[in-house]
């Protein structure tokens, strides 16, 4: 499939209506994209343990969605052949009093990805532009009146962006996906959750009520796509009515940036080398 039709492209406006939430690229078949991301999954564990070995890239993987659009199954799926000590996730749930004291990127920092590991964000930095935004928190942020004026989401678009360009230069390679659900898909997993007892855990009747604010979401996402979507930190729309395509385009996209990287085991000297076959010839003498 042609990657670059789901990628953000830097510098555009982006209107969600012209992108299909049940888009599959084609693929008729969820046997065989189940057959494809198994293979996926095995290239990327070899790839991970370059990464690792190397120790000169870090991959921050982003994830923003709606409600049951599908970040959590997209993580499990994906993820699930990967190296847990090179991996780290981490939710971003409502921000704790500590966190308020802080400038609102301070709690992304402290768990950004070192070098050679991949690091996950279910929701991230991007929820002060998107549910703050639609639900006017900032007062609560204990920010100073003064500082909170019309141009407040431009200037925290650009704060994004310029940290994004930050991590970039140092190493930290980001991709971040939109999982793109429908409203009809929402109500139809919404309801499966309530039906089964074993999602109930899942579902909320505060789900219901962020329903009514799907509009403002919508425009809310457009906003901070099309002013964040940068060549060092680009966007993926992600279709999300089919699970199985959903997740194997993010683990497409995942392995096509991974190889881009030409990552390489660190290469011995010598000096090294030697050293190798003498260990060798002792082990062999035992």
């Amino acid at each position: 499939m042609k990657l670059s039709n789901y990628l953000a492209k830097p510098n555009s406006k982006i209107d969600l209506g012209k992108y299909d939430t049940a888009d599959t690229a084609g693929l008729k078949s969820k046997a065989e994209a189940k057959e494809h991301l198994e293979k996926n999954i095995e290239r990327m564990f070899e790839l991970q343990d370059r990464l690792y070995a190397s120790d000169k890239y870090s991959l921050l993987l982003i994830f923003q969605a709606m409600d049951a659009a599908g970040k959590d199954s997209t993580i499990k799926h994906v993820m699930s052949g990967l190296n847990p000590q090179g991996t780290q996730v981490y939710s971003f749930k409502q921000p704790s009093k500590e966190e308020l004291d802080h400038g609102y990127l301070w709690r992304v920092q402290k768990v950004a990805p070192e070098r050679g590991r991949i690091g996950i964000f279910n929701r991230s930095h991007y929820e002060e532009v998107l549910i703050v935004k639609v639900h006017d928190l900032l007062k609560q942020q204990q920010i100073p009146a003064e500082l909170i004026d019309k141009d407040i989401w431009q200037e925290r678009y650009k704060q994004i962006s310029e940290y994004e360009k930050y991590l970039f230069k140092n190493g930290t390679v980001i991709l971040k996906f939109f999982l793109h659900v429908s409203k009809d898909e929402q109500k139809k997993r919404f309801l499966e959750r309530i039906d089964d007892k074993a999602k109930n855990w899942k579902f909320s009747s505060s789900d219901v009520e962020e329903r009514k604010f799907w509009g403002d979401y919508q425009k809310a996402y457009e906003e901070a796509i099309s002013a964040t979507s940068k060549i060092y930190a680009p966007w993926y729309i992600i279709p999300a009515d089919k699970k199985w395509f959903t997740h194997l385009l993010v683990s497409d996209i995942i392995i096509d940036k991974l190889k881009s990287l030409n990552l390489e085991y660190p290469k011995l000297s010598k000096d090294q080398t030697a050293g190798l076959q003498k260990a060798k010839e002792a082990l062999l003498a035992e």
